[in-house]
């Protein structure tokens, strides 16, 4: 990771002086795998805090509710991924959920999985509880609650949804809570948690997007093997290589390949995930113009700092990420649901559109890389004003600075 905006940061005093000699402070991040994104997010924190704070910290990341409730509640993660697989159920309980009822049913099941829950506490000891997950407020909340720990341990949500939040996401007994955006801040107040609760830096992501920006791309694409000249656009399927990923490459080959005297008008870098045989397939073609096939990447920052324009389904990760990078977008997809509103997100601050048709989204990127080029840099333009390359040492700084307000809730 690239740890340029870590510089200055020193860790909190208050920290230093109350940590004595009994070893780092314990920060316990609660989320659960419904969804590549919580973890993802829970990740960048960790990240951020060991940049920041070398070995100052102990972060754990934990799915309370695969690891740590009993049955049926641990199943959850695997009713997510049924759910989301059949679009209109997962949209449908996502809207039907969104009602005052279901914080009191979190609640009724926070006191049925207290034991368990308290368990992992005491295991743990946290000094910080940060939440990444709209389901882990009001359950731990309440468990700290029935075990006198309410008051002694800060506890902090950091919201990784974007442009709406699902009302789940708001306690008002937390010390604060993080939002990305207006929108969803102005939300945070309509629940009524008061201003001095809520803090706005933007999405947690992966420390080494906060030295983005001074990524050439050129030096980039020398050393990931692309076209030196030709504009390129980055397709990313998610994890497991979602969306008609072959159809969207053969469409834009084409509108890109070949033009006057045989010279292709772009190049296209696939991200194909965790799907092995859509790489083969996209590696056995020959194509008329260059096609850079992946799987899962570690670099992602340096393909997305290399390319000019992206296509992608409309996760706020993604989303963040190519803000910061200056990237327009071309969303293809959504999760019905908490990823919906993040296309207005997109087109209502003009930085991208909204086109699942494979041959409309190769026009697109076809105009962008000829005729209208200045309406894609016009866009790249207002992605990076977007962008909070800061974002996750923003989050990491305020959740250092809860430290202080923790009481001894553990003997040694």
């Amino acid at each position: 990771g690239g740890g340029g905006g870590a510089a200055g940061a020193a860790e909190p005093a208050e920290a230093k002086a109350g940590r004595g000699k009994r070893g780092p402070t314990k920060v316990l991040i609660l989320m659960s795998d419904t969804g590549g994104g919580h973890r993802a997010s829970a990740e960048a924190i960790k990240g951020g805090f060991r940049e920041l704070y070398g070995s100052g910290y102990d972060v754990s990341v934990v799915d309370l509710w695969s690891n740590h409730t009993p049955w049926p509640y641990n199943l959850m993660p695997n009713w997510y991924s049924f759910l989301v697989s059949n679009g209109w159920m997962w949209a449908s309980l996502y809207k039907g959920s969104s009602n005052q009822g279901t914080p009191q049913m979190l609640k009724a099941i926070g006191t049925q999985v207290a034991r368990r829950v308290h368990q992992a506490f005491v295991e743990l000891k946290p000094d910080v509880v940060v939440s990444v997950h709209p389901l882990m407020q009001h359950v731990p909340l309440r468990v700290m609650h029935l075990k006198g720990l309410e008051g002694k341990i800060p506890f902090a949500t950091v919201v990784t949804d974007y442009a709406t939040a699902h009302p789940t996401w708001f306690h008002k007994r937390v010390n604060f809570c993080c939002v990305p955006t207006d929108n969803v801040a102005s939300e945070a107040r309509q629940v009524g948690l008061r201003e001095d609760q809520i803090r706005q830096h933007g999405l947690p992501i992966r420390v080494a997007f906060a030295d983005a920006r001074k990524m050439q791309p050129r030096a980039l694409r020398r050393k990931l093997g692309m076209d030196l000249k030709l504009p390129a656009v980055l397709i990313v399927g998610g994890g497991e290589g979602m969306g008609p990923l072959m159809a969207t490459v053969e469409a834009l080959e084409a509108r890109l390949a070949g033009g006057e005297g045989g010279k292709p008008l772009g190049q296209v870098v696939v991200i194909c995930g965790r799907n092995r045989k859509l790489v083969g397939d996209l590696q056995a073609r020959k194509w008329g113009m260059p096609v850079h096939p992946l799987g899962f990447v570690t670099n992602m920052v340096e393909w997305m700092r290399a390319c000019d324009c992206i296509v992608t389904k409309a996760g706020p990760g993604t989303i963040a990420e190519s803000l910061i990078c200056g990237l327009p977008l071309i969303l293809n997809n959504y999760i019905p649901g908490q990823e919906f509103d993040n296309i207005g997100q997109v087109t209502d601050n003009n930085v991208g559109i909204f086109e699942t048709d494979p041959a409309r989204i190769a026009d697109k990127v076809a105009f962008w890389f000829g005729p209208g080029k200045s309406e894609r840099e016009d866009m790249s333009r207002r992605a990076l004003k977007l962008g909070k390359p800061q974002a996750t040492f923003e989050i990491v700084k305020d959740l250092a600075a809860l430290e202080s307000k923790a009481t001894p809730a553990w003997s040694a």
